[in-house]
């Protein structure tokens, strides 16, 4: 096995999101090997400010001691209308679980939200992640030009009352 797929030996912890987050949030946005060549343009001056982690639910993974408490990846739920706004995770860690990690997080916070559904339009590169995880394809996100000149799958989770 790969180190790139290999599980993390350390254990992750998922705390909120403070404002002194927002420049690595961004550096993370901005850095993502999934927005690389004819999607860059997307990602370039995008920014995750304390303006929106403070009026967003963003949390983020952290990792322990293998990686010195550094963020590994993180994720916004949006309550109204529901919606998984962002989600990423470093692209040195994934396919370690981190992904999974974060999508059981959000789908706790949005069953204690009273949410039962949340919408997700995703990026393509990341259509086969979603779909592993649970959430269910029910359209397309039209092309948005000139900030996203491609169409988008957009899926949902359901989530459940347990």
């Amino acid at each position: 096995m790969s180190s790139r797929t290999s599980p993390i030996s350390q254990p992750i912890m998922i705390r909120r999101a403070v404002a002194r987050d927002a420049k690595r949030l961004t550096r993370l946005v901005r850095g993502s090997g999934a927005y690389e060549g004819k999607y860059a343009a997307a990602v370039a001056g995008y920014r995750v400010g304390p303006d929106y982690i403070e009026a967003h639910r963003v949390f983020v993974a952290v990792g322990g001691d293998e990686h010195g408490g550094r963020v590994l990846g993180f994720y916004s739920l949006v309550l109204a209308p529901p919606e998984l706004d962002l989600m990423f995770v470093a692209d040195e860690v994934q396919g370690r679980g981190i992904g999974r990690l974060l999508v059981a997080h959000m789908q706790s916070e949005a069953r204690a939200a009273g949410l039962d559904r949340l919408k997700v339009v995703s990026h393509r590169p990341a259509e086969d992640f979603y779909h592993r995880v649970g959430a269910v394809r029910t359209g397309t996100a039209l092309a948005n030009p000139p900030a996203v000149p491609w169409d988008r799958p957009e899926f949902e989770f359901r989530i459940s009352s347990e």
